[in-house]
């Protein structure tokens, strides 16, 4: 009769630490609370900074949960909120962020497609704060955090990079806004960048930063469309006339070929880069031991 290694867990134990329990179990969870967060936002949209307020201690409380299932239940530090380092990433994640939007701006304004009519005062520029913070933090918790790594688990980074980045994408198409292109779009574009951001740091602040100063500059700087949802005026009051392909139409600029191309190449940037420091997880059956 062959006897049990003694380092191999139960297999209740084996059971919620598989991959796919922990996508129902910490994904749902997470859901959950999203959903609740968001439910907050819509209630408190007069009242900008309670609604900041309770986003930010429902996001407090979903990273809790997030430090709390990877200790407890997967029996492993939280490596992907790691204090070391975390002020750089997430500064880095808001620099690009803020910088590629501002580009693809840029480039409209260069072509004469977006023009400034004038300019709001600066009180416009802190509603957003709290979509910012719950989106940025709330997506890259699911997608990058719970998805990806389940996926990965699984089948490897590059077979979880399509996965996650296809479901990141197609979720926005629940958007009141939303068009299947922009949904395309926002799968290669931002579901490569940011997926490529955790691969290469394995740490969800670069990912974070960037998320959340992309929503934050499109909308509170340059009062554009995030995702074919929020379209409150920001600072920027513009003029925006051009075609769809550029500006991105009813979806935002998240459409549009600018955004696609310098979004896409950012993350095939940073891909290249996990790629070099051996950042790639291998599927099960082609790793070693």
């Amino acid at each position: 009769m062959t006897t049990p290694s003694p380092t191999t867990p139960p297999l209740w134990l084996r059971i919620i630490r598989f991959p796919l329990t922990r996508l129902i179990v910490l994904g749902g969870a997470l859901f959950a609370l999203m959903a609740i967060s968001g439910g907050f936002m819509e209630q408190l949209k007069g009242d900008t900074l309670t609604s900041i307020a309770v986003v930010a201690g429902m996001v407090a409380a979903a990273i809790a949960v997030y430090v709390a299932y990877a200790r407890l239940i997967e029996g492993r530090p939280s490596d992907e909120f790691a204090l070391a380092g975390a002020a750089r990433e997430w500064g880095a994640g808001l620099v690009v962020g803020a910088g590629l939007y501002t580009a693809c701006v840029a480039i409209l304004m260069a072509l004469g497609i977006y023009r400034i009519e004038g300019f709001n005062p600066w009180t416009f520029l802190i509603p957003a704060l709290a979509f910012a913070l719950h989106s940025g933090v709330f997506e890259e918790l699911l997608f990058r955090g719970v998805l990806f790594r389940s996926v990965e688990d699984l089948f490897g980074s590059w077979i979880s990079l399509i996965v996650s980045s296809a479901v990141f994408g197609l979720m926005h198409l629940v958007n009141p806004a939303a068009t299947l292109t922009g949904a395309i779009f926002i799968s290669v574009e931002a579901g490569l960048l940011l997926a490529a951001a955790y691969m290469l740091t394995r740490r969800l602040w670069l990912s974070i930063g960037f998320h959340m100063a992309w929503n934050y500059t499109q909308s509170a700087v340059f009062s554009g469309i995030v995702s074919g949802s929020v379209a409150d005026p920001g600072l920027i009051r513009p003029i925006i006339s051009g075609p769809d392909l550029l500006t991105g139409g009813s979806f935002g600029l998240e459409s549009s070929v600018i955004a696609f191309a310098l979004c896409t190449a950012t993350g095939i940037t940073l891909l290249v880069m996990a790629v070099r420091r051996g950042r790639i997880v291998p599927p099960p059956w082609a790793r070693g031991g």
